[in-house]
């Protein structure tokens, strides 16, 4: 069994949530949501070893904030979950240059997790999250993950 991860932004948890009533999810082109199919790159250890990456924050840390893979909602049928990403990764994502990116990508394809990844397509992912992260912050909006299993 797969799972689909894609990244999208919203202005707040409650419009956030809306995107479960969309079937196909927040890339649908009817949606009303920016949003992007990013990869296989799940919000909640991968995203957190890169905000570590990115932010110097230890690990821990990381997972300590309160919107760090936080599981928001999720559908009457349990296949579709709204899951939160931190403001300080989106923070970082929008203020990290390509090769910022880059230079991350490298140590980020060495965790176990993503063992055997190619640094190109992990620096890939985050420069399109990163996209999306500096036009959610110039909307003033968060970044959520719509997870579909």
């Amino acid at each position: 069994m797969s799972v689909i991860y894609d990244y999208f932004s919203a202005a707040s948890d409650e419009e956030a949530v809306r995107v479960l009533d969309v079937e196909a999810g927040p890339t649908a082109t009817d949606s009303g949501f920016d949003a992007g199919t990013l990869g296989g790159i799940d919000p909640v250890v991968q995203l957190g070893t890169l905000e570590a990456l990115l932010t110097g924050a230890p690990y821990d840390d990381v997972t300590e904030d309160p919107r760090a893979g936080h599981n928001l909602a999720m559908s009457e049928d349990y296949d579709r979950i709204i899951i939160t990403v931190t403001d300080a990764l989106a923070s970082a994502l929008a203020a990290a240059d390509d090769a910022r990116l880059a230079e991350v990508a490298e140590p980020w394809s060495q965790t176990e997790e993503l063992e055997g990844a190619d640094p190109a397509q992990l620096a890939a992912f985050a420069r399109d999250l990163a996209a999306l992260a500096r036009r959610a912050a110039a909307s003033g909006h968060h970044v959520y993950c719509w997870a579909c299993i």
